[in-house]
């Protein structure tokens, strides 16, 4: 399986920087990249991409198909300027915008009615973790979303393990913390989708650097990277992908 390097923009780039960005990003063959730019730059960073084969996603979107939804943006609107696909659950969106367990299902059930894929967000606060509730909290995470998704929905998922105590804070989960959850996320997933579940990438994200990407990247079960500060310089993300292939 290839490994998928995920940069998430959070709300950051003007569209003329995040054009200069992609048009500085160095051409990859060996690995896949994309892009999880703000709503404003989807469409124009897709016309730029198709040259570099680059993925453009979208940082969230509705429960909703349309209608009376003031600010939300749709599945459907989505797809009408080319975006690729959505992350769901990020743990920014749980925690500032009080998405809940219930709220995200219904996201993922859009997506898969709308046939978007997705990156399904799961992980742990830091009371959480020193209560030894990781894996309770991630099954429960991965069981609500995912539970009712059947055979021929399981090829547009992927999840991103992503330690809410490691995102933004420069702590890295160590080697054995990471193999440990990215072990019991495929378990859960085979649970759940039986033999599809070795087709499933499994990203971590939380302080991913140039420094210890490659690290991250060799730890069973750990299928790719989503990204957030270590992306928002083109030199920075090209140090950092360039880590991915040596």
């Amino acid at each position: 399986m290839r490994k998928l390097i995920i940069a998430n923009w959070k709300m950051n780039m003007l569209r003329r920087e995040a054009i200069h960005f992609i048009t500085n990003i160095a051409e990859q063959q060996d690995i896949d990249l994309a892009i999880v730019p703000s709503f404003l730059s989807i469409k124009e960073l897709k016309e730029v991409a198709l040259d570099k084969n680059i993925l453009i996603g979208s940082q969230n979107m509705s429960e909703h198909n349309h209608g009376a939804y003031t600010g939300e943006v749709s599945a459907t609107m989505l797809k009408d300027v080319g975006c690729d696909f959505v992350l769901l659950g990020h743990s920014e969106r749980r925690k500032i915008f009080l998405e809940s367990n219930q709220v995200i299902a219904k996201k993922v059930e859009r997506a898969v009615v709308e046939d978007m894929p997705f990156v399904l967000c799961v992980g742990e606060t830091l009371d959480e973790k020193e209560q030894g509730e990781t894996e309770e909290v991630i099954d429960h995470m991965l069981e609500e979303a995912l539970s009712s998704l059947m055979d021929a929905h399981w090829n547009k998922v992927s999840i991103a393990y992503e330690p809410v105590w490691a995102i933004g804070t420069g702590k890295v989960a160590s080697v054995e913390i990471i193999s440990q959850v990215h072990n019991f996320i495929r378990s859960k997933l085979e649970e759940l989708a039986g033999e599809k579940a070795s087709e499933i990438r499994i990203l971590y994200g939380g302080s991913v650097k140039s420094e210890n990407i490659k690290e991250i990247l060799s730890i069973n079960n750990v299928d790719g990277a989503l990204v957030g500060g270590a992306s928002l310089e083109a030199l920075t993300f090209n140090q950092l992908i360039s880590e991915v292939g040596i």
